[in-house]
């Protein structure tokens, strides 16, 4: 072996030990943010991962899980025996607020849509929709997908979910561009909401990536029966020409 190789085979040795000691640095670094992640109870047996964001904590998830919070919470808490009194009953009274709640979320104000499910949360923090509609502020406000995916499959766990739940899980799975994943959620969302043409434009889109183009033209003539939202609709263009529907 010359002098040359023998250097050189030095200089490679070397530079694999740097790499492996820079690859283990970051394993342990990995797994010292997993350990930190915090995981917070906000019902009972129900823990979520702490989450928080640059916006007022009234229009966080569970009010950003910030102590900061104590007094705008304990407002709100007051607030609760009057929103029961004016409403009947304390399911009626949740009722009332997620309405507004999903009102805020159609009409993209999501501020106010996160403060109306933390209300809600306040009402009754088992139930389903809570947590399905602060996947959505997550989602759509805060763009984390991570967190919304974690209170989407808490959705599914909690009682009364709404029949939306499919559709909405579904386009978030698509937006992480998990098609497999998302073909069977949106195949149960047509079922559960035939009529919303939304969900047979997101199944068309999951049939389309997962190479059935032939699903996928079906489905989107059957969402041209149906309404659908204006974004989806130039969707709906794109997929049929994409998968070249007659």
């Amino acid at each position: 072996m010359t002098l040359w190789r023998r250097e050189r085979r030095k200089q490679v040795q070397t530079m694999r030990r740097h790499v492996t000691r820079w690859l283990m640095a970051l394993a342990v670094l990995g797994f010292a943010g997993a350990a930190h992640a915090e995981m917070v109870e906000v019902a009972p047996g129900v823990q979520m991962t702490r989450k928080t964001y640059k916006a007022p904590a009234d229009e966080q998830p569970f009010y950003g899980f910030t102590a900061k919070m104590a007094a705008p919470r304990a407002a709100d808490e007051k607030l609760v025996p009057d929103l029961i009194a004016a409403a009947g009953s304390r399911e009626q009274a949740f009722e009332a607020v997620t309405m507004r709640g999903w009102k805020a979320i159609q009409g993209g104000r999501t501020g106010a849509a996160a403060k109306r499910f933390n209300q809600a949360w306040l009402l009754m923090p088992e139930r389903s929709a809570v947590y399905h509609g602060l996947a959505m502020v997550a989602q759509m406000r805060f763009n984390d997908l991570a967190f919304a995916d974690e209170l989407f499959r808490q959705a599914y766990k909690q009682p009364q979910q709404l029949k939306a739940l499919n559709a909405d899980y579904g386009r978030l799975l698509l937006m992480q561009k998990r098609y497999h994943d998302a073909q069977p959620v949106l195949e149960k969302a047509v079922v559960d909401t035939a009529d919303f043409g939304d969900a047979w434009v997101y199944l068309a889109f999951a049939k389309l990536q997962n190479g059935d183009k032939a699903g996928a033209c079906t489905d989107a003539a059957e969402a041209r029966k149906h309404k659908t939202s204006r974004s989806t609709v130039r969707d709906l263009v794109h997929i049929e020409k994409d998968a070249k529907c007659s």
